[in-house]
């Protein structure tokens, strides 16, 4: 019987063929296999084991190539109805159809956006879990808090940079300056007099601000509010002097003359602000405050999915209905140079270097 089976199994490929074993480590590793089932039984055992692992990354890779075969998730880290929500769900629609299934928008709010982040970086990379990442999610998150639920550098698998949206300095109406380079000289004149508003510590709207002042090289009173709603306001009724906000929630404001806008804080032009200088060619290329959208999976996704989920967002991008559409959030889309997956990958630790500074010199850090 021996014999029978040393014939018989002797038949197999040689082990080297799947995997860079030695024997003697086998034999080393398999002791008790060997003591148990004889080194021709071990062997045997041992390819049979090689055969299993083979099948499963063949199944995997089958998954990969049939993605997707049922609806995908985006994750919004933000509540429904806001410009990010609205911004995922003109998106999803147009990829779902490139897709050949839903794209299905998950609201998951909270903790600066950390909340939508730590859900996804958990999920299985599987392809059907992804988030629409923000500064918030992937750059503040990192900064802002002392132990953030993950690492926005690693934890994640980039897929697509899609736009950017900038941020505006607009200031109360009887504030006597009417544009950037006149703010500037008379915020360094003034500084002690003055403050700024924002829809509270470490938001967006703080951020930016303090991005602003410190590249002029000004120490200004920061008043926070929660929410922009209430900054707003008092913007409008000249008790606060300034405001660093989204392009699109100022606009009903900077049209209706209740503020005024003196530049975007941003390399381009925003679409929905076309006359609107930049701090950018206003020779201020430090001064580039502005969110950003992103699409990014689970890390460990794999390559087949990322590429096919890279070019349904690059289709999508390219629609001109959904451009009008993202443009009257006031969003811009990147250019097609700086929509690779190792673009992203890079752009997402240059953003958190590029806030490092101002984060820790305003204090905003949450336990």
């Amino acid at each position: 019987m021996a014999e029978a089976v040393t014939t018989q199994v002797s038949k197999y490929p040689p082990l080297s063929r799947f995997v860079r074993l030695r024997w003697w480590g086998a034999s080393y590793h398999f002791a008790p296999l060997r003591r148990c089932c004889g080194p021709t039984g071990a062997k045997a055992m041992l390819r049979i084991a090689v055969a299993c692992l083979m099948s499963i990354a063949f199944a995997a890779g089958a998954q990969a190539q049939d993605w997707p075969s049922r609806p995908v998730t985006m994750v919004v880290s933000a509540a429904a109805g806001g410009p990010i929500d609205v911004f995922g769900r003109v998106m999803a629609e147009r990829m779902g159809k490139a897709l050949g299934q839903p794209v299905v928008i998950e609201n998951v709010p909270g903790a600066g956006g950390m909340m939508g982040g730590q859900r996804v970086a958990k999920a299985a990379p599987d392809g059907y879990t992804a988030i629409l990442g923000t500064i918030a999610t992937h750059a503040h998150s990192q900064l802002l808090y002392k132990n953030p639920l993950y690492n926005a550098a690693t934890d994640f698998t980039p897929v697509n940079l899609i736009a950017e949206i900038p941020l505006v300095l607009i200031v109360r109406k009887d504030l006597p300056v009417n544009s950037l380079e006149e703010f500037i000289a008379y915020a360094k004149a003034n500084q002690g007099k003055m403050n700024y508003g924002s829809a509270g510590a470490g938001s967006a709207t703080h951020l930016g601000c303090i991005l602003l002042t410190q590249a002029i090289g000004t120490n200004i009173q920061h008043v926070p509010y929660k929410g922009t709603g209430p900054a707003m306001q008092d913007l409008q009724a000249g008790r606060i002097d300034f405001l660093c906000e989204i392009v699109v929630t100022a606009l009903p404001q900077i049209k209706g003359g209740t503020v005024k806008a003196l530049a975007t804080l941003s390399r381009d032009r925003s679409p929905v602000l076309p006359d609107l200088p930049t701090a950018y060619e206003k020779g201020f290329k430090d001064i580039q405050a502005y969110t950003w959208t992103a699409l990014l999976f689970p890390k460990d996704t794999p390559a087949t999915i990322v590429t096919k989920m890279h070019d349904a967002a690059l289709q999508s991008m390219a629609d001109p209905d959904i451009r009008r559409q993202l443009q009257t959030l006031g969003a811009t889309i990147v250019s097609s140079d700086r929509t690779s997956p190792d673009y992203l990958r890079q752009f997402v630790k240059d953003e958190i270097t590029k806030w490092t500074d101002p984060i820790r010199k305003s204090g905003a850090v949450v336990d």
